[in-house]
């Protein structure tokens, strides 16, 4: 079962065209979020084709062929990629789910929390389920409720029925082969946009389900469900009452979900970094102010705060990290940053004072959206930094601001991160804004020098090929360790993370000043060592302090990968490997030495033997269980 929020995909269509192309291309453009196992069910009058493997879409596309493409005829279909969490990645587990009966299937995202006495109760009127999953008791129920009982031969209210018997985060999609033309679909906790086409409707956990034939959406609320045909949709809640959904027009197209001549999604989009900074910082100044996205919160409100907490999970989390830097610099109010998952279970003081800023680039991460339902209960207030419109975290939120990166297929996070590096620093210029802790031209100066940042990133693009060379020099390397001082620890914590993603090895990112405190026993002959130094001129004490550390490693045998900037010749002497970008201050460097990084771990997962790092393993994106 995927008991997850924003993990797994799901698809819907039904229209006038043959469905199973539709779902499968549906299908390949969301396999990001999970390739533990795939499957399909094509829908029509009287019959049900369901086929699901093991393993990545092109397995059940083999075997889809194998079978022969005639045998899913059908203008309707469901489909799912899933990430495991409980029950092994197999066929049995995979989605669709089909009922007892055969009529009847389901795809599933999410858990559903009281599925053990849903199960006893299916077991007890003598239906033996076949999967280990929670998933399949909503087959079986579709099933019952269809078949007898008050709801008996009604679809949809069949359908709403099962729904309203859920506990949990789930979204579901039903299927029955005596109504070919219909889905019934409902969310709770996670997501579920509609696609509005000509003649056509989809479903999708995302946008990216259905890019390819229209940018026409409705976001569902919670607790709605959807009833799609080809030529109309209609949302209620789940005891059937009519509810609005709430269009919007998807502002990306389907160029944004291909490679581009890319060998890799995560290299497209390492390339798209400048302009996803610069789409993230566009129309957030006015020339006088810096503006939100979406604010209820007044000035008066941002005045007030006290305390900041920024609450994230993995490379959001160093984004946190970095804007702890920021806002303590220029609002001077102290921040917290905090791993999402520990936050309520540790019982953090907050009151009306203290702002909790939530990074999610998908607005759904589970572990972040508890966290800022724990902060409103205790009467904070909550900013969000978002990545998707219309999410979860930002509906719940006070404030938003959106980060412009488009969609990320990549799972290992490259332009998501810039962005939301950069998104962090606008929410420390407004509350600098409000408390007056700067002056308007100072905000103007430091917002000028996040406008000049995308060009240094497109310079910063041309270290590719002498990373590649590098990586080829290290071959496959079996660990490595990352140092960094001030805003470059962070980075270092990144670019280790990245590592790990990728290439499956040991890496650990130190602050480098923690060497002599129990690091430093690491370091050993040829062991490769990055480290981000910071700009000589506006940190020149931490600058010395960090030739020094290089030097400390070099005398212990390691070898130093370092990014420095440009005529920075204090540390040429003591580098195995140069690599520079561009100076700029102190606080906008990470926007810069991140990217080395992060071609740096793509090239040495290939070295590892890893060459599909769009999809390393037993990630998905967007993960989090809660």
């Amino acid at each position: 079962m995927c008991i997850v929020r924003g993990m797994c995909a799901i698809v819907g269509y039904v229209g006038n065209s043959e469905a199973l192309q539709i779902g499968l291309d549906a299908l390949e453009r969301m396999e990001y979020r999970g390739y533990d196992s795939a499957g399909i069910a094509v829908v029509e009058q009287g019959s049900l084709h369901l086929e699901k493997k093991e393993g990545k879409l092109q397995n059940l596309i083999d075997r889809i062929d194998e079978v022969g493409r005639d045998s899913f005829l059908g203008t309707s279909c469901i489909g799912h990629t899933r990430w495991a969490t409980h029950g092994r990645p197999n066929d049995v587990n995979a989605h669709p789910h089909r009922s007892f009966d055969g009529k009847a299937a389901i795809v599933h995202n999410g858990i559903i929390e009281n599925f053990s006495t849903l199960r006893a109760e299916i077991e007890a009127a003598g239906i033996e389920l076949e999967s280990e999953t929670d998933s399949e008791v909503a087959a079986h129920l579709l099933a019952l409720a269809y078949n007898e009982g008050d709801t008996a031969g009604d679809f949809q209210a069949s359908a709403l029925k099962v729904l309203s018997r859920l506990d949990g985060a789930f979204t579901v999609l039903f299927v029955h082969d005596d109504h070919p033309g219909t889905i019934v679909a409902g969310r709770r906790s996670t997501p579920l946009i509609v696609g509005v086409g000509e003649g056509e409707m989809f479903l999708g956990s995302d946008v990216a389900a259905f890019i390819d034939r229209t940018k026409n959406a409705v976001e569902l609320g919670q607790d709605n469900a959807v009833v799609i045909t080809a030529d109309s949709y209609d949302i209620y809640d789940f005891d059937g009452n009519p509810v609005e959904g709430k269009p919007f027009t998807i502002d990306w197209d389907l160029d944004a979900a291909q490679k581009d001549g890319f060998d890799s999604f995560m290299m497209k989009e390492i390339h798209e970094q400048p302009a996803a900074v610069r789409d993230t910082l566009a129309g957030h100044f006015d020339g006088r102010r810096i503006v939100l996205d979406e604010q209820r919160l007044s000035d008066e409100d941002l005045r007030g705060v006290e305390k900041v907490f920024v609450v994230a999970c993995g490379s959001a989390y160093h984004s946190g990290l970095l804007a702890k830097y920021a806002i303590e610099h220029w609002v001077r109010v102290p921040v917290e940053i905090e791993v999402a998952s520990e936050f309520r279970y540790r019982d953090p003081v907050l009151d009306q004072r203290t702002l909790v800023v939530a990074v999610s680039q998908s607005g759904e991460t589970a572990d972040t959206l508890e966290a800022v339902r724990h902060a409103k209960m205790q009467g904070a207030r909550v900013l969000a930094v978002c990545n998707t419109n219309g999410s979860q975290i930002p509906r719940e939120s006070d404030a938003v601001l959106y980060t412009h990166a488009g969609p990320e297929i990549g799972v290992a996070s490259t332009k998501a991160f810039l962005a939301q590096v950069a998104a962090n620093y606008l929410v420390g210029l407004a509350l600098a804004q409000a408390r007056g802790t700067k002056y308007a031209d100072e905000i103007a100066e430091i917002y000028y020098a996040l406008e000049a940042l995308p060009e240094k990133i497109e310079k910063t693009l041309g270290l590719r090929d002498q990373i590649l060379q590098l990586s080829e020099e290290l071959g496959p390397v079996k660990t490595m360790l990352f140092l960094g001082r001030h805003v470059g620890f962070p980075v270092a914590l990144e670019g280790a993370l990245k590592l790990k993603e990728l290439a499956y090895i040991h890496a650990e990112g130190f602050a480098a000043g923690e060497l002599k405190h129990g690091p430093i026993a690491l370091i050993e002959d040829d062991l490769p060592v990055v480290v981000v130094v910071p700009s000589p001129n506006g940190r020149p004490v931490l600058h010395s302090k960090i030739v020094s550390n290089i030097q400390e490693i070099r005398a212990r045998g390691a070898k130093t990968i370092v990014i420095a900037e440009e005529g920075d010749e204090a540390v040429r002497p003591y580098a195995n490997w140069l690599l520079e970008i561009p100076g700029t201050t102190s606080l906008m460097q990470p926007l810069l030495s991140t990217v080395p990084l992060q071609f740096l771990a793509a090239d040495i997962a290939r070295q590892c033997g890893n060459q599909d790092i769009d999809k390393p393993r037993n990630l998905a994106k967007s993960v989090t269980v809660e």
